[in-house]
């Protein structure tokens, strides 16, 4: 078999350097898929805040606590909680508005809160002893 003597780069057969470029097209699209997992993390987590943060304030609304203080305890200021009690009757029942934080929390938010509801059987003074 005769050769005609041109080397493997000469002929454009040489991949050296391949790997290198499919690696870094590949990395935007790692990199976004990386933000967005992160991003459904923050709004998954905003909704456990704000359960957690409703579940709080109703049991200290029940009783005629400071509701507000007790709803903010574990949420930080980067998600400007907001607190409501409602305890008229014999259920006392919280809301909770977060803001969703874009990727960090403490800057930029989603324009739509999210919203935890939690009701809780109010007690009257004096009961439950004895």
């Amino acid at each position: 078999m005769p050769t005609s003597g041109r080397t493997a780069c000469a002929r454009g057969d040489d991949d050296r350097g391949q790997v290198a470029v499919e690696f870094l097209g590949m990395v935007p699209l790692i990199l976004i898929t990386l933000v967005l997992l992160w991003q459904c993390v923050l709004v998954g987590y905003t909704f456990t805040l704000a359960a957690n943060a409703a579940d709080e304030a109703a049991r200290v609304c029940a009783v005629g606590g400071d509701y507000g203080a007790a709803g903010k305890r574990h949420v930080g200021e980067a998600w400007g909680a907001r607190v409501g009690c409602d305890a008229s009757g014999d259920l006392a029942q919280a809301t909770v508005r977060l803001q969703v934080p874009v990727l960090f929390p403490g800057t930029v938010s989603f324009p739509f809160p999210v919203t935890g509801e939690a009701g809780v059987v109010r007690e009257e003074e004096g009961a439950g002893a004895g």
